[in-house]
């Protein structure tokens, strides 16, 4: 899809395609061991190495909304991934995404924010991963810096 192609489609279309294609990445990052899930852990990665860092998601709910640390940490992130280069998505089901990159046999008990990563060897690419970056960058030509995605629902 080209940035010509995401400017022509509806909001509608846009947000429903960018959530599929959120989970497509996701699920694929997962498979290949490119995923970081965690507040703290995504900030190492982000300290440490920043130029791996790929793409970021901060996932909140109604029951985190108003927790001043966490939205705290979401603008510092936030402010790290701009400053990057780094394109940034908020998802509003945490719990949606916790079962996408969470593993079946435990519970993840934060999935505030996940980073996906690319491995050193370059071996990892994916081409909805190009879909989700050209959304940001349509999202952000519209004063929408940090665009909010639904998840597909199971």
């Amino acid at each position: 899809m080209t940035f010509e192609e995401v400017l022509i489609q509806k909001p509608a279309e846009r947000a429903q395609c960018a959530g599929a294609a959120l989970e497509e990445v996701l699920v694929s990052a997962k498979d290949n061991e490119s995923l970081t899930v965690g507040v703290y852990e995504c900030a190492k990665v982000m300290n440490l190495d920043p130029d791996s860092v790929s793409f970021c998601v901060l996932a909140t709910d109604e029951q985190f909304e108003w927790d001043i640390a966490l939205q705290i940490h979401f603008t510092l992130i936030q402010s790290f991934c701009f400053d990057n280069d780094i394109s940034i998505v908020r998802v509003s089901d945490m719990q949606r995404l916790a079962d996408i990159v969470g593993d079946k046999t435990e519970q993840l008990e934060d999935a505030h924010c996940v980073l996906i990563t690319n491995p050193a060897d370059g071996s990892w690419e994916d081409p909805a991963l190009e879909k989700l970056h050209l959304f940001c960058e349509e999202s952000r030509h519209l004063n929408d810096w940090v665009p909010e995605i639904s998840l597909p629902e199971r």
